[in-house]
């Protein structure tokens, strides 16, 4: 079983090497889901109806497509825009859900309504989960916990620097707490959105 143990082994049994290499590797299989997320966000920008929420989102997907880390209101700007039709949790494609399913390293095979279920319940799980983080205060966190936060939420963390994780994190909270609970396809596409041109990343 040896041979195999990212496979036959839980986590607490793997080499701080393995470790690394390990989530190194379900952060690649993950990230190959981000550019078919991102096309279908610049794909559905003539179906949104406010002008101004059609600008903010090209603006965002440029800004992402030229390695620029956005900033926080760049994406609260659209909060809007994934509370209802068209990227509001009830109206994502299938495609769209199998894709973000792969982003938050969750199986995509799976019938639509139990994609949809899955995708709601576990945004919800982690918004909950921010607001207790967000009320505990960043700095009460390891070092450890710090990066396993930011690698639950989209970002390789295993590659950058504990305060640069500390910022990162600071910003998915500040985004996160900002939310409803109608908004958060918006959290759920976070995960591409926030992490994909960090500082650090590896790309």
């Amino acid at each position: 079983m040896y041979l195999f143990p990212r496979q036959l082994l839980v986590k607490h049994f793997w080499t701080p090497k393995q470790q690394t290499d390990f989530l190194d590797i379900y952060h690649a299989l993950r990230k190959q889901s981000h550019p078919e997320i991102l096309c279908y966000l610049e794909k559905i920008i003539p179906l949104i109806s406010d002008v101004g929420l059609q600008w903010h989102m090209t603006e965002l997907c440029t800004k992402i497509q030229r390695g620029t880390h956005p900033a926080i209101h760049d994406i609260l700007a659209l909060r809007e825009c994934f509370s209802n039709h068209p990227l509001g949790m009830n109206q994502l494609p299938a495609f769209q859900m199998k894709a973000l399913s792969r982003a938050m390293l969750l199986t995509p095979y799976l019938p639509s309504l139990l994609l949809r279920h899955r995708l709601k319940a576990h945004t919800t799980v982690i918004h909950q989960l921010d607001k207790a983080l967000a009320k505990l205060g960043i700095a009460q966190l390891t070092a450890q916990e710090v990066k396993s936060a930011c690698y639950l939420r989209g970002l390789n963390s295993t590659h950058i620097a504990e305060e640069r994780c500390r910022t990162w994190l600071g910003e998915w909270l500040q985004i996160s707490c900002s939310l409803k609970e109608a908004e958060l396809s918006l959290l759920l596409h976070n995960v591409v959105l926030l992490s994909t041109n960090y500082i650090g990343t590896r790309r």
